[in-house]
C-alpha cells in the first residue's frame, strides 16, 4: 500500500468532487470555515487528471456523476493503492447504492442536502484516523 504523506505543518486538505457547482461551492466554504483547505473538482476525471489525489486528507464524492461516478473513482484510486478516506454524498442514491458505498470502505454516506453537524463529525473522525 502506498503511504500517504500528511503534512502536519499545513491544514488538512479535503477534495470535493461533485458535478453540481452549488454543492462544490457550499461544501468548499464549509470545509474552509473549519480551518481546513478545500479544493473542488467538477468530475472524477478532473481529479484524476490533476494527479493530486494522494495529497488529500479526505475525499467528499458525489455518488452519481456523469461518466465516472463516485464509487468508480474510489475503485480507481484503490487500484493504484491510494487509500484516501472517502465520504459519499448523494441526493438520489438508492438504499442499494448506499449499502454498496458503505461496504466499499467509505467512511460515511450523507444525504443531500447535507447540514453541518453530520459532515463536521465525519471530517473530525477522518482527521483523527489519519493522525
Amino acid at each position: 500500500m502506498m503511504a500517504r504523506k500528511v503534512n502536519t505543518t499545513e491544514a488538512p486538505i479535503v477534495f470535493i468532487v461533485d458535478d453540481d457547482v452549488s454543492v462544490r461551492r457550499s461544501t468548499g466554504r464549509f470545509v474552509r470555515s473549519l480551518g481546513m483547505r478545500a479544493e473542488t473538482f467538477a468530475s472524477a476525471q478532473d481529479l484524476l487528471n490533476s494527479e493530486r489525489a494522494a495529497e488529500a486528507t479526505c475525499l467528499i464524492l458525489d455518488v452519481r456523476m456523469p461518466n465516472m461516478d463516485g464509487p468508480g473513482l474510489q475503485r480507481r484510486l484503490r487500484e493504484t493503492r491510494q487509500r484516501i478516506p472517502v465520504v459519499f454524498i448523494s441526493a438520489r442514491a438508492s438504499k442499494e447504492e448506499e449499502d454498496r458505498a458503505l461496504h466499499s470502505w467509505a467512511v460515511a454516506f450523507l444525504r443531500k442536502p447535507v447540514g453541518t453537524d453530520a459532515p463536521l463529525r465525519v471530517i473530525h473522525m477522518v482527521l483523527e484516523s489519519v493522525k
